[in-house]
């Protein structure tokens, strides 16, 4: 990449954990990357202090009502400010933009995606609920508008890379590693009791709120999961989990003449965003590097699914297929947001998701208005329920 064929960037999400440090990749490389358009859903504060600093084309606050605060805030640069989701389904499919990183928290980020791939645009996708939730419909369209989807998660990063340069080498399996979260040895009633403080201090990687929880409660790896077989092709008895605490090695693939590759780095996103907005390129960086003298030992757990049902739930959901995983994404959004709030325990989103999987009704072909009708049906329902 030089200086006349930068990489134009639209980020979705830009003042989450995922936008700020996609921000920070393109400080580190200015001569490679573009910001063109920036969004956010509430932090206008923030949206308009990225603004000022990287003068984007284009920005979007989700929340109308923040709107004017926002276009007031920058209206002596010439920068074009919109409200509402819908400029954001519609600011993606803007000519100039190269690639689009996904990074909106949960179901919002599903239309966006879709709605960029149809322009034809490359996904750096960070929003894992997009696949979870409509992987088929997804692959179909990037397929039929021949648009890569660049993995951003860690672990998908890690896997996309094992994989290069293996063209048809047949995959034995997919290993995911998984951090175990804050309550790896937490007993089935100190998880009953755990606090929302507690939960969000995640032991090694800095992320918002959301997917902090998820990351305690293992349903992270559950969509990663279900992620990982729409994006890799794989079948769901392929995809293992591995608790892996020191959270270094990202994920392995295993090939069938039994050798396994591994992605390993420090838990920073930084890497997985960068690869994902320069492949097939690798830049240099000033990150921090690993460093093996002062690494002790790597270790490896089964997951227990006892005290972590909701990994199961995930790989149930995804057996079932159809409109499964959307209500196990709808039910999880809820139930977390639940739990933020302090409205229900810990051990509590387990059970009312479970709830959620056996009282709605099983769609195997799900259209997408289908599957908008299948989240906001699950969210009522569980809504209900708490």
């Amino acid at each position: 990449m030089t200086e006349t064929h930068k990489r134009v960037i639209a980020i979705l999400g830009s003042t989450g954990s995922i936008g700020v440090q996609t921000l920070q990749v393109v400080e580190e490389h200015p001569e490679c990357f573009e910001i063109y358009a920036i969004t956010a859903n509430e932090k206008v504060d923030e949206l308009i202090e990225q603004a000022r600093k990287f003068l984007p084309e284009v920005v979007v606050i989700a929340n109308e009502t923040k709107y004017e605060q926002l276009k007031e805030a920058l209206k002596d640069l010439p920068i074009k400010v919109y409200g509402g989701y819908e400029a954001i389904c519609q600011v993606v499919q803007s000519q100039p933009i190269d690639i689009v990183v996904t990074a909106l928290v949960g179901f919002a980020g599903l239309r966006p995606t879709i709605e960029a791939i149809k322009a034809g645009k490359a996904i750096a996708l960070a929003n894992k609920e997009t696949m979870v939730v409509a992987g088929e419909l997804i692959n179909e369209l990037a397929m039929k508008h021949q648009t890569p989807i660049l993995p951003v998660d860690s672990e998908h990063s890690a896997i996309f890379q094992c994989l290069a340069g293996e063209r048809d080498n047949k995959v034995e399996k997919l290993i995911l590693t998984a951090s175990g979260g804050p309550f790896r040895t937490f007993s089935k009633e100190q998880l009953a009791n755990v606090t929302k403080e507690q939960a969000l201090k995640h032991p090694n990687w800095s992320m918002g709120a959301k997917i902090t929880i998820d990351s305690a409660s293992m349903m992270n790896k559950g969509l990663e999961v279900i992620e990982a077989k729409w994006l890799f092709g794989i079948e769901p008895s392929k995809i293992e989990v591995v608790v892996h605490p020191q959270s270094v090695i990202h994920s392995m693939v295993q090939f069938t003449d039994g050798a396994v590759k591994a992605q390993l780095g420090t838990p920073d996103m930084r890497l997985p965003i960068m690869y994902a907005l320069s492949y097939p390129t690798r830049l240099s960086s000033t990150f921090e590097r690993l460093d093996f003298s002062t690494i002790k030992e790597f270790t490896f757990e089964t997951p227990d699914i006892e005290r972590f049902p909701n990994l199961q739930l995930a790989y149930h959901a995804l057996t079932m297929g159809g409109n499964m995983p959307c209500v196990l994404n709808a039910a999880n959004e809820v139930c977390v947001a639940a739990f933020l709030a302090e409205r229900i325990k810990f051990t509590e989103m387990s059970r009312l998701i479970e709830r959620a999987l056996q009282s709605s009704d099983y769609q195997l072909k799900p259209t997408l208005d289908n599957l908008i009708a299948t989240d906001s049906a699950t969210r009522r329902m569980v809504e209900g329920w708490i």
